[in-house]
């Protein structure tokens, strides 16, 4: 046997002293450095009693040392479990407890707040800074930087990435080796990356985007990375030149054209941008290609499937799609009801099917049916159209889930919050177009009797258990609610009626 994912992105590595990761500090970690560094992870995992199917939730910074960690559970065979860091203790407590996280690697100035989450969730916690410091830092310098690798198949489960739907609980969306192997290996291909290329990464790594397409696809092309913390405009407008490719969500591109630095002459090195994660403007895309003389490469994916669909590398990108099916990936657009494939032209639901698709939901195998067919078809719940030249367009979601600076917010989890909130009788929580983020979350709140529910106090309270993406931009006292007949909220009015409170960047 052999460990796929680790032997093709990472092990084929080991000796190379090319450079990985060109890091802000002009520091560089070439691929045996870091290929050492997660062997001695994946010793100090092994040490802390962990075994292989064990759950390792993190909720920690980028940098080198937290994709190291990632690294190491792919070789011991351990499932890796990434949470934005934004997320408050209150928030990270039904991940840690709901996946059955054997170890919690969380941030050194955060630990006091996670002693409880760890403690209510049986979970052994462990520190892990920006810096490279931390218990977890300190319990690894000790091991050994050789480490047998883990025989796994391509069937086994590697990651848990949890995916909310507007109702219910989060899901956690298992995916597999194959599943992530074998999506780098189309993207490789299909975006002709090389050893050659420099890619400047400047997402964050707690989803499938920025570590699952970014980092994957570079390690298994044999590049680099000019790897930040988060995006940086003056760092990028003095770095790019240095680059070849870009990843990133509309909201790198909007903010890169509001600067005047931003030209076609420091571009002109770069082969390729690609954008995902939100909807780009067709103005962004023409004002891009205005000032730099390229055309962003747009394309569509998911927790549950990674990348799903592109543009062509060569040929047509074409504004307000998202190109076509990559190979080996089937997609088909469906009657939400009967289940029926319509015909083109014809808005319905997209159902994917490939060797991306995830193997189901964690412990829920009543919403893995639902959402994922005997046939292999995922049911995405987004909703869009082929058109006669085979080109996908996404026309919205069938759920209110809003994306605000290429992050899925939603409204449920905040609506929750806000009714419990003095003077609220109710709320409903919609996104609205937002200059620089794409959309802004807005809370419409209906007030209790004849009370006058205070906002700033409200803000306030829903901060401490809100990471700040997710807080309302704005919120709005209204009498009542619109409903149809049936009872249903109907917050596309809401939306068509708000929709030009948040135009600008100030919102």
């Amino acid at each position: 046997m052999s460990n796929p994912l680790y032997d093709t992105l990472f092990g084929k590595h080991a000796g190379q002293t090319t450079p990985f990761l060109h890091l802000e500090n002009g520091k560089t970690i070439n691929h045996d450095s870091f290929i050492r560094m997660a062997g001695r992870y994946a010793n100090a995992l092994t040490q802390l009693g962990l075994s292989v199917g064990d759950r390792v939730a993190v909720q920690i910074d980028k940098s080198p040392e937290a994709l190291a960690v990632y690294a190491a559970c792919v070789q011991s065979g351990l499932v890796y479990l990434p949470l934005n860091p934004a997320y408050t203790a209150h928030e990270v407590l039904y991940f840690v407890e709901n996946s059955g996280a054997n170890l919690f690697i969380g941030r050194g100035a955060k630990e006091d707040e996670l002693v409880p989450v760890a403690k209510q969730s049986g979970a052994l916690l462990k520190t892990l800074n920006a810096d490279g410091t931390g218990t977890f830092a300190d319990h690894s310098q000790k091991m050994s930087d050789s480490f047998n690798t883990v025989d796994r198949d391509g069937d086994d489960l590697v990651a848990l990435l949890y995916t909310s739907g507007t109702t219910g609980r989060s899901k956690g969306a298992m995916l597999s080796q194959n599943n992530l192997l074998s999506n780098a290996q189309t993207l490789v291909d299909l975006w002709q990356f090389s050893a050659m290329d420099v890619l400047l990464h400047a997402l964050p790594i707690f989803h499938t985007h920025g570590l699952f397409v970014a980092t994957n696809v570079t390690l298994l092309a044999g590049g680099s990375m000019i790897y930040i913390p988060k995006f940086d405009l003056d760092f990028i407008i003095n770095n790019i030149s240095s680059a070849t490719t870009m990843m990133g969500v509309p909201t790198f591109y909007t903010r890169l054209l509001n600067d005047p630095r931003f030209t076609k002459n420091i571009t002109q090195h770069m082969r390729l941008f690609v954008s995902g994660s939100a909807p780009l403007l067709a103005e962004t895309h023409v004002q891009f290609e205005t000032r730099t003389g390229h055309r962003i490469l747009e394309r569509y994916g998911m927790t549950e499937t990674n990348m799903n669909t592109s543009n062509p590398y060569v040929g047509e990108r074409r504004t307000g799609t998202v190109g076509f099916p990559l190979p080996g990936v089937e997609i088909k657009i469906t009657d939400s009801k009967t289940g029926k494939v319509l015909a083109d032209g014809e808005i319905g639901e997209i159902e994917v099917r490939g060797p991306n698709v995830f193997k189901g939901y964690w412990q829920m195998p009543e919403k893995t049916a639902e959402e994922l067919r005997k046939d292999g078809f995922f049911i995405s719940g987004d909703l869009g159209k082929i058109d006669s030249d085979g080109y996908i367009h996404i026309v919205g979601r069938n759920k209110d889930v809003i994306i605000s600076g290429g992050y899925n917010i939603y409204p449920k989890e905040i609506e929750l919050l806000l009714d419990d909130q003095a003077g609220v009788l109710e709320s409903a929580v919609i996104g609205v177009a937002h200059a620089d983020l794409g959309e802004a979350v807005v809370g419409i709140l209906v007030p209790e009797n004849d009370t006058t529910p205070n906002l700033d106090e409200i803000k306030q309270n829903i901060s401490k258990s809100l990471a700040k993406y997710k807080q309302p931009k704005k919120l709005i006292v209204i009498p009542e609610i619109p409903r149809n007949t049936m009872g249903k909220v109907q917050k596309n009015l809401l939306r068509e009626k708000y929709k030009d409170v948040c135009l600008t960047i100030e919102c």
